[in-house]
């Protein structure tokens, strides 16, 4: 009995002491392991879960101290989550990134603790990178370019951008994918659905579940980086009519699933006035130019871009013509978008919106806020440039489907001239905008004063 014990006593240590010697060769990270990274979210959930729960037994409602409470939990779930998903990071930090962007949903406590994770995304180290591009182009580094800068221009949660030099001398933008995230990512969405399900069950009027749909949906297509590539230049194709518009020629030799390479383009964010002042970049025209290029996104084909933030928009001089230029970056999902129909459908149901539209349109509203924004942040409101610029595309739009449908000659040029007419109105609302706005008009209003 005793020389059993023995034995599994030394199988067992053998076993333990393989193991480890497996893991310290392995270099495994906690952090990877599913049972970890389950049971942490699991942890911060019901943390969560059990402070709304508990918190308000004490406090009527309605009160100040109630809305003072509430305030305070929403603070601290907000910052546990946070951390929940820089320590999960990929498809955590992602979601959570989304979250940040729902001003028109979420408390303001969430939203402005959720945006830092734009800034505190992971970065993968040098020899990930190496061993990315190893593994998917079969060369080493040195072999592909001429230099290859080592700290990134950017990091965000499922890839960071390296600038290189190929050896014909073209700098390029190298778009490398974590490691860890492909394998991580389903698993990850798995546990976000058990977690949100019982969040649901515990409380009924959490309405958050659609995030799972998504993220299922859209994570394999962020994932793979050739469909991005496919993406850049079917927008470049479909928008080449615009000249102040530039997006980045994609290398197909140098690109896989988890690489992206493209021309590099230097630039500071659409909303950085300051830059755009540095460099003599006129303001009101990247403003108009920016309602141009959306509008004609959502209105005339109907084909939209997802994420659209600053971070994903750059100004600058092009080298050539020294005229201003907008560099749209980040092709990885787009979207087809039937205006009309969704239009028709909820418009008039405008106050449950947020609750019943397909997210289609969320994300007309998402593109709306960053113009409203950039607009602001740029001083531009007043020129109404990219409502008008929206209005213009609606007009074509409506006339091109009125024309698909017309039966004579006659309904085709009623049709035509409505568009002709509505289109001059547009011209001359935006002339007396630009009139009111014009330091002439500033000028006769000040001088009755200057005269007295």
């Amino acid at each position: 009995m005793a020389g059993r014990l023995l034995k599994v006593s030394f199988l067992a240590t053998t076993a333990c002491a393989s193991s480890g010697f497996y893991l310290y060769n392995r270099q495994l990270d906690l952090n990877d392991l599913s049972v970890i990274r389950f049971g942490r979210a699991a942890a911060v959930t019901a943390v969560i879960s059990y402070d709304y729960l508990t918190a308000f037994k004490d406090v009527e409602y309605s009160t100040e101290e109630y809305w003072a409470l509430k305030s305070k939990v929403h603070l601290r779930s907000a910052e546990r989550l946070r951390d929940l998903c820089c320590a999960n990071r990929g498809t955590f930090i992602k979601v959570g990134q989304h979250l940040g962007a729902l001003d028109y949903l979420l408390p303001e406590e969430y939203t402005s603790t959720l945006k830092v994770l734009h800034s505190q995304a992971p970065q993968s180290s040098m020899e990930e990178v190496r061993q990315v591009i190893r593994e998917d182009l079969g060369k080493e580094l040195s072999e592909l370019f001429v230099s290859f800068e080592e700290k990134p221009q950017g990091a965000a949660s499922l890839a960071q951008v390296h600038k290189a030099v190929l050896h014909d001398g073209k700098t390029v933008a190298v778009k490398v994918q974590h490691p860890k995230v492909q394998k991580q990512s389903s698993k990850d969405i798995l546990v976000i659905e058990v977690l949100l399900k019982a969040v649901h069950w515990l409380f009924p009027d959490f309405g958050f579940m659609w995030l799972v749909e998504e993220a299922r949906k859209n994570m394999p297509l962020e994932l793979d980086f050739l469909n991005e590539g496919h993406n850049a230049e079917r927008v470049a194709k479909m928008l080449g009519h615009f000249p102040f518009l530039k997006v980045p020629m994609i290398h197909w030799h140098l690109s896989t699933k988890r690489i992206l390479t493209m021309e590099f383009a230097e630039g500071g964010q659409v909303n950085d006035r300051d830059y755009m002042k540095k460099h003599l970049i006129n303001i009101n025209e990247i403003s108009e130019n920016l309602g141009k290029i959306y509008s004609e996104m959502i209105f005339v084909h109907g084909f939209v871009h997802c994420d659209p933030h600053p971070g994903n928009i750059l100004v600058r001089k092009c080298p050539q013509s020294k005229k201003a230029e907008i560099v749209l970056l980040d092709h990885g999902l787009y979207q087809d978008v039937e205006i009309r129909t969704n239009a028709r459908l909820y418009l008039p149901q405008i106050s449950e919106l947020l609750n019943r539209v397909p997210r289609q349109m969320l994300l007309l509203l998402k593109t709306n806020d960053l113009l409203r924004g950039i607009e602001t942040t740029l001083q531009t409101r007043a020129s109404s440039s990219s409502f008008i610029n929206m209005s213009r595309c609606c007009v074509r739009s409506l006339a091109r489907y009125k024309r698909s449908k017309a039966q004579s000659r006659m309904r085709l040029l009623q049709i035509t001239l409505a568009e002709f007419v509505n289109l001059r109105r547009l011209d001359m609302y935006e002339l007396f905008l630009w009139v009111k706005g014009s330091m002439l008009v500033h000028w006769l209003t000040t001088l009755p004063t200057f005269l007295h």
